[in-house]
């Protein structure tokens, strides 16, 4: 018997989902009720980054395969968003490809770098506030984007990890799961909703505010790709937050009392 396709696309969704980023949420929320009955949110840290090796080199292999398996759900991702009929051998960019259905390409990198680097701008400037105020309300953990020692290798990892974040979570919570609920026959603001609260669900880790503002990011971010198309913008900017977040702590956090 087969399965009809609306029900085996919502078995492929809670795959994905399970998979990545939805197996993050559940994480998250564990984590954060670990976090609240030990002690109160204020109390808590947040560590981003975090070393997995006291060996230099070894720490080096951990987070390079970190980085290499997290991008394996997203080629999972691209292959069921392709369209195999449309698309001839070595034609990655046909037009059955999930990279131009996504906007997930360099077709106009010009104008996809300066809309990522106005997003940025316009979020992250808003959630410095965001955190000082959930930190001052008591609500959220204090968060330390990187815990890795200073090697050589330290700065390019970090970048390579910001850059991970921003293709895993554009690419699935944004364009992956916005095309499926499309085809659930969901409306857009449904949509948009619950992209953005899985979104907030998987930083619940670091408390209540990054929720709300990940949020949020994920309400804009999933507007404007149902308006332009096109994920590569939100990668880019989701990226440039990271680095300069990531790097910034690595370099400057410790010379600064955050560290």
């Amino acid at each position: 018997m087969l399965v009809p396709a609306r029900r085996r696309m919502r078995l492929e969704v809670w795959i994905v989902l399970g998979l990545s980023l939805g197996q993050s949420a559940v994480y998250s929320v564990v984590q954060l009720l670990d976090k609240m009955t030990r002690a109160p949110l204020a109390q808590g840290t947040s560590t981003l980054n975090r070393s997995q090796s006291t060996r230099e080199y070894f720490d080096l292999t951990y987070q390079l395969l970190d980085i290499v398996f997290a991008l394996v759900p997203v080629m999972l991702v691209l292959y069921f968003l392709t369209d195999h009929r449309q698309v001839a051998p070595g034609d990655a960019a046909g037009p059955g490809s999930a990279f131009r259905k996504l906007g997930f390409d360099f077709a106009r990198p010009g104008k996809d770098a300066l809309q990522g680097l106005g997003l940025a701008a316009s979020i992250g400037i808003p959630s410095l506030g965001l955190y000082a105020a959930g930190r001052a309300l008591g609500i959220t953990t204090a968060i330390i984007p990187s815990g890795l020692d200073a090697y050589w290798w330290t700065v390019p990892v970090l970048v390579l990890s910001a850059i991970r974040h921003g293709i895993v979570e554009e690419v699935i919570v944004v364009g992956y799961l916005l095309d499926r609920f499309g085809k659930f026959g969901w409306s857009t603001p449904l949509a948009i909703a619950v992209s953005s609260l899985l979104r907030g669900s998987y930083h619940l880790y670091q408390g209540f505010g990054p929720f709300i503002g990940n949020a949020v990011m994920g309400v804009i971010f999933a507007w404007i790709y149902t308006r332009t198309k096109r994920v590569m913008p939100l990668v880019i900017a989701h990226a440039l937050l990271d680095i300069v977040a990531f790097v910034g702590f690595s370099l400057f956090g410790k010379a600064v009392g955050l560290g």
